[in-house]
């Protein structure tokens, strides 16, 4: 099983509706997205609705990487993070694009929701309006 971390802490994952994989056809509504895939290669399609991207270490940030072009690209639907990303990255998640994570129920054990629940508030913290301040 797994659990789904937005602002709001740990929720139920309401997505029912299954992943195709990379390269799928264009009626696919949510995409399984490896970390070495190349974003701009994604077709952006109108029934596109969930992109899934992987996350096999939490030292592996090419995720990031991937959420941020896909928004850049002008992907607007949900974009979640799926794998080690851990409490401290959640802010990272949400300012590259994610709107949510999914995390195995061991890492939710380690890591509970009051410490996701402490980074819910990204947007305030960052370097860039401190130093704008």
């Amino acid at each position: 099983m797994s659990v789904i971390v937005n602002d709001t802490g740990f929720v139920a994952d309401d997505w029912t509706r299954g992943y195709c994989g990379e390269g799928a056809a264009n009626d696919c509504v949510a995409l399984d997205l490896p970390s070495n895939c190349d974003p701009a290669a994604v077709t952006l399609t109108p029934a596109l609705q969930m992109i899934r991207v992987d996350f096999p270490s939490s030292a592996d940030g090419r995720g990031f990487s991937i959420a941020r072009a896909l928004r850049l690209r002008g992907y607007g639907g949900r974009l979640r993070a799926r794998g080690a990303v851990i409490a401290d990255q959640y802010a990272m998640a949400r300012r590259s694009g994610f709107d949510e994570v999914e995390i195995s129920d061991a890492l939710a054990a380690r890591q509970p929701e009051s410490q996701w629940k402490y980074r819910a508030d990204w947007q305030a913290h960052d370097y860039q309006s401190r130093l704008r301040g």
